[in-house]
């Protein structure tokens, strides 16, 4: 709004954050690059902005934008204080060597802590109290100043006497069924213009380019984009598959080396989805497709399951990363789906001495079968109030972690390191995190390797029929308890049939715990009057011994928002 980049009539809170879910949920999922004018000084001055989202499970989003710019704003809510994720986000940014601008926002708020979330910004990233700005971007107040310290402190793109070749990385891409891909770059050498020859190295594709053009936010066709500028570069090809994030676009016979590009993001969370009717397989598959053009970060791969039909096997980056992009499926392609249980990838030993993967809780081997079960575990850190550390500690020790160091983190707040089970971070436990602490603690963790695990499969019959969507591993101690609760669970969100839906669990070749859903009721002798009891008696036997045969023959269907529901267990 300051730079008039968007006008005043047009502004709206989250302007940047276009998609539905992310207005809803007031979130950010998905980057969004930004190009500003703006005169300081009456000297004119032209800055690249990379919106990026702030959650753990989008963090790959963070790292690949990181990559294009020269310097990064540390922005820190002042009534949350320093968070786990900034501590991470962080890291990565010193790495690369960046300039950071810490900032303090929301000093507005009646429940700013502003002086003691300076001294954690000074713990964590050793600056002076001096350079840290204080903005709120309610009422506008030091955004300006803001401004002025990015171009002060944040080193703009050197260019060289001579023009060199063109160098480019590709940080980001969409598909579009008019103009074909359409790659965001971040131009490191030389200017690339329309109708130049261009050479993208990993997908070893040539092309002419149609179009360059920025954000401002939205698509706008320019003339040329050179060295340090953010853009976009229309290829005209058609070829969805070629795209990667982290290639580099060079001009066709470049002499130039390849940048070095992103690793791959890794997934640490696997999970099964169908379509709930077998005839919409081939849109879900056009539609996973499609949907990783905007997000490359999670996976997915053909398998079929003999109850469930043909499906995928999906891997994601966390649990909020697989709601999201269930979600995006239900909404933006109109899909009905089943999901299974989320699970994370196990090691199974046999007793023949071979091991295999397992992403998935249903193709894990009889219990009698398994010799041994690796698990990954993560260390987690953990930044909360002093008062909160009981009720955290309880709850790691519930979700079998194991509590290291703590230490002081500014003057109210504590930072404690904890290793646990992937699992059980993934069951779960950050909501109860925040629940317990009323929202002020936060978490970040990553995977630090394997170790054995006392685990079983948990199953859920529906009358007597196995369904795979819903078996979990559990630890062996806690099965009778997860056993309990997933019935009752069920027992509350399954719609009655027109007979009794009979619900139980199985672990280790028993029944651990059943239920039982009553069937709808029908008065079917409400249009008799008068007469002898007898006639109401036959009609009601009639009925008997229709729901005993339904119940026998009948199947019962699960709508797939119960899936999504036993997801957030």
């Amino acid at each position: 709004e300051i730079t008039k980049t968007v006008e005043k009539r047009k502004m709206q809170e989250q302007y940047l954050d276009q998609m539905e879910l992310e207005r809803e949920r007031g979130i950010t999922i998905k980057m969004q690059p930004v190009r500003m004018l703006y005169t300081l000084d009456a000297r004119p001055y032209t800055l690249n902005l990379i919106d990026t989202p702030g959650h753990i499970d989008f963090s790959y989003e963070v790292s690949r934008s990181l990559k294009a710019v020269e310097g990064a704003v540390l922005l820190v809510d002042a009534t949350q204080g320093v968070q786990a994720q900034t501590v991470g986000n962080l890291e990565m940014a010193k790495l690369l060597g960046l300039t950071i601008v810490p900032v303090i926002n929301k000093i507005d708020s009646p429940n700013a802590r502003v002086e003691e979330t300076k001294k954690e910004i000074i713990e964590i990233l050793g600056c002076k109290e001096e350079d840290i700005l204080e903005v709120s971007a309610k009422t506008g107040e030091n955004c300006e100043n803001l401004l002025k310290e990015i171009i002060n402190r944040i080193p703009s793109p050197t260019t060289d006497a001579v023009q060199t070749s063109l160098r480019a990385l590709v940080f980001d891409f969409e598909y579009s069924l008019h103009k074909g891909i359409i790659l965001y770059v971040r131009v490191l050498d030389g200017t690339i213009k329309k109708n130049d020859p261009a050479f993208l190295c990993q997908a070893n594709t040539n092309f002419s380019v149609s179009e360059v053009g920025f954000f401002n936010p939205f698509p706008k066709e320019t003339e040329f984009l050179k060295k340090g500028e953010i853009g976009y570069v229309v290829t005209n090809v058609k070829e969805s598959n070629i795209a990667k994030v982290g290639d580099t676009l060079l001009f066709k016979n470049s002499l130039l080396k390849p940048l070095e590009g992103y690793k791959q993001p890794v997934p640490v969370v696997w999970a099964s989805v169908y379509p709930e009717s077998q005839d919409e397989f081939p849109v879900l598959k056009k539609s996973l497709e499609r949907l990783h053009l905007s997000d490359s970060a999670f996976s997915f791969e053909e398998e079929e399951s003999g109850t469930l039909g043909r499906g995928f096997r999906c891997g994601f980056l966390g649990m909020l990363h697989l709601e999201i992009v269930v979600e995006r499926l239900r909404r933006e392609y109109k899909l009905n789906l089943v999901v299974a249980t989320p699970s994370v990838v196990y090691k199974v030993g046999n007793k023949d001495g071979e091991t295999e993967s397992v992403y998935s809780p249903s193709r894990f081997p009889e219990y009698f079968e398994i010799q041994k079960i690796m698990e990954p575990w993560a260390e987690a850190k953990i930044i909360s109030s002093f008062d909160k550390v009981s009720d955290i500690t309880q709850l790691i020790k519930k979700h079998d972690g194991i509590v290291g160091n703590m230490e002081e983190f500014g003057e109210t707040r504590i930072l404690m390191k904890v290793k646990m089970p992937l699992r059980e971070i993934m069951s779960n436990f950050f909501e109860e995190i925040k629940s317990s602490t009323s929202g002020y603690a936060s978490l970040d963790y990553e995977i630090i390797g394997e170790e054995e695990g006392d685990l079983v499969r948990l199953d859920v019959l529906l009358n007597d029929e196995i369904v795979p969507a819903f078996s979990k591993i559990v630890k062996r101690s806690n099965m009778e308890r997860e056993a309990r609760s997933m019935v009752d669970k069920l027992k509350n969100i399954l719609p009655r049939a027109l007979f009794v839906i009979k619900i139980q669990a199985k672990a280790l070749g028993r029944i651990l715990a059943a239920n039982s859903l009553s069937a709808l009721k029908k008065d079917v002798t409400g249009h008799l009057y008068g007469g002898d009891i007898t006639r109401k008696m036959k009609l009601w036997q009639k009925q008997k011994k229709g729901k005993a045969k339904l119940r026998r023959i009948g199947r019962v269907n699960v709508p797939h928002d119960v899936f999504l529901k036993m997801i957030k267990n």
